[in-house]
């Protein structure tokens, strides 16, 4: 998508957003707001030269922009969360966006309560991957890795009850995925056109989805299951004309799924599955494994943990999106030194293993001060020649970035 319609398609969330606040301006208007700004700056380096033409080079610097705003009403009944974000990249024209991550009005309303505007809603358990969290879509020229996402308008109601929590979603307009551009890393050897996006369902972006939400804590058990009905997050890709470019078909889906999660002391077991049918196939996509923490290590006040988990996706990849997480194990370890700086250290690998495929990545972040954040995250991709992610394996990088907050 070129830079103009990237920006109407986000102005578009803010108008939806705006319309569903409408009703409320008078409540929201009636507290005192807090906000806090934050600048983010990032360089991001990539070691390997290019493997496609009119990719850059090494270095992609960039800035981003953000606010934290808040409303809290004096019954603690009314809220209101203004999360804009802005990012402006130096080298890829696509990765310069803006996003409404979060503007969103909420209320008790007796035995139920509602939201609405553009939220981020996240369902999962798992680390490597969350086979069940389908509201939101990926940022993809944020990062790779399916862990940043764009705002979702949608309205939600839910409800509290003595056998668990309720809740019923309803969203009105679809957002694209994002993808680096010509310029970009971490894309294959076509570009992406956003502009040629095609859609399944009649209504296209405005076609609307449903999902339906439980939740419920039983003992040492956290258990969620959910049903989807709506458009596809992730789009099956086809040649267009020319065989120049990508066309990005976002398919029709239904989708049901559970996530379970079981606590004793040191141990988390885990467990997604979902059974979904797109692209006129039915498939089963699944993640389960374990967490273990050893506590305070020889008295250091440090907690080390050892995660491991197996993944599984029986699609085909012909009939409907494409998925990197097909026969997978992931080993990792979270270090966590429980200071003043929060500092959190979490590095692990996703290992396919039939094709020893792999895809690892260090996280460590660390407070400096009272209004700085300091992260760095690297990104190590091996693959052989006949798996989908050798077409990014030169683009394994480092990311440095320090946020300032006011």
């Amino acid at each position: 998508m070129n830079s103009n319609l990237q920006h109407l398609a986000s102005y578009k969330t803010a108008i939806l957003a705006a319309i569903v606040l409408l009703p409320f301006g008078r409540v929201v208007l009636a507290g005192a707001p807090t906000f806090t700004p934050n600048i983010g700056v990032e360089l991001r380096y990539f070691p390997d030269s290019p493997a496609f033409d009119g990719q850059l080079e090494h270095v992609q610097p960039s800035v981003a922009f953000g606010v934290e705003g808040r409303w809290v009403s004096d019954d603690r009944k009314k809220r209101v969360r203004f999360e804009p974000f802005l990012r402006v990249d130096a080298q890829d024209s696509e990765r310069t966006h803006f996003d409404l991550r979060e503007l969103t009005y909420s209320q008790r309303l007796s035995d139920f309560d509602l939201l609405v505007g553009s939220a981020q809603v996240f369902w999962g358990v798992a680390e490597s991957r969350n086979v069940v969290d389908i509201i939101n879509q990926f940022d993809g020229v944020e990062n790779n890795d399916e862990t940043d996402k764009l705002g979702q308008p949608l309205v939600r109601l839910g409800k509290f009850t003595d056998v668990g929590r309720f809740e019923a979603y309803y969203l009105p307009y679809f957002r694209e995925r994002t993808f680096p551009g010509k310029d970009g890393r971490q894309r294959g050897p076509l570009v992406v056109d956003t502009d040629a996006a095609e859609f399944e369902r009649g209504g296209e972006e405005f076609a609307g989805d449903f999902a339906l939400r439980y939740q419920h804590q039983i003992d040492k058990f956290d258990i969620g299951a959910h049903i989807f009905y709506g458009t596809n997050r992730s789009p099956f890709f086809k040649l267009n004309g020319d065989g120049s470019r990508l066309i990005p078909v976002y398919q029709e889906l239904t989708q049901g799924g559970v996530d379970l999660q079981w606590t004793s002391d040191a141990w988390l077991l885990k467990f997604e599955g979902i059974a979904a049918h797109s692209g006129g196939e039915t498939y089963i996509s699944s993640v389960a494994g374990f967490e273990y923490t050893f506590f305070d290590v020889k008295e250091s006040g440090i907690d080390v943990g050892i995660l491991a988990e197996g993944l599984y996706d029986n699609r085909d990849e012909t009939q409907t999106a494409l998925t990197l997480f097909e026969n997978d194990v992931f080993l990792g370890t979270r270090i966590t030194w429980n200071d003043v700086q929060e500092s959190e250290l979490l590095a692990g690998a996703v290992v396919d293993w039939e094709s020893g495929a792999t895809f690892g990545s260090i996280e460590f972040e660390t407070r400096i001060g009272e209004n700085m954040k300091f992260e760095v995250e690297a990104q190590i991709l091996s693959s052989p020649d006949s798996e989908p992610l050798a077409q990014q394996e030169r683009d394994s990088n480092i990311t440095v970035r320090l946020t300032r907050y006011f």
